[in-house]
């Protein structure tokens, strides 16, 4: 079975999204994805893009995916943020993820990057064992924090009082 992996193009945000739906099923969060086909293109495609995709395609159809953007490290300058990557569970086994992962990578390599750093959840132990042998570090004692969107204006709202 032969793939291809490219440069995301505009037309291929809906298979992107299908597959961003797929990943917050297996990560058990599958309402938890607002972003549209229409946020997809205008972001990643307007005048100042905010992300890169690269896309796995097999007969013409996207298999997988990896979305990241530019990042900058006040201790080591540039980097990248490998945000999603993904293949769809059919196609899994068949070398994909690792393609995407090494097609990320070499980007950042080209692009001069300090770091390329995501997010792996704890309890993919397959994930977590295929990126410690690719020379990664997994840190354990850093907590990931986020504040969403009701929470910002909630915060905003307060701090006027």
């Amino acid at each position: 079975m032969s793939f291809k992996i490219r440069e995301g193009e505009k037309t291929d945000m809906p298979s992107v999204l299908k597959l961003i739906q797929e990943l917050a099923h297996f990560e058990k969060e599958p309402d938890a994805v607002v972003v549209t086909v229409a946020d997809l293109e205008k972001d990643g495609f307007g005048d100042l893009p905010l992300f890169k995709t690269f896309v796995a395609e097999m007969d013409n159809e996207i298999i997988g995916m990896a979305l990241f953007y530019p990042r900058y490290s006040t201790w080591k300058g540039p980097t990248i943020h490998l945000e999603d990557l993904i293949v769809t569970k059919s196609k899994r086994g068949l070398s994909v993820g690792r393609d995407l992962y090494r097609k990320v990578i070499e980007y950042g390599y080209k692009k001069g990057v300090k770091r390329i750093e995501w997010v792996v959840l704890d309890w993919n132990t397959p994930a977590i064992n295929f990126y410690k042998k690719t020379g990664a570090v997994v840190l354990n004692d850093w907590n990931t924090a986020q504040i969403n969107e009701e929470a910002i204006k909630n915060y905003i709202e307060q701090d006027k009082i």
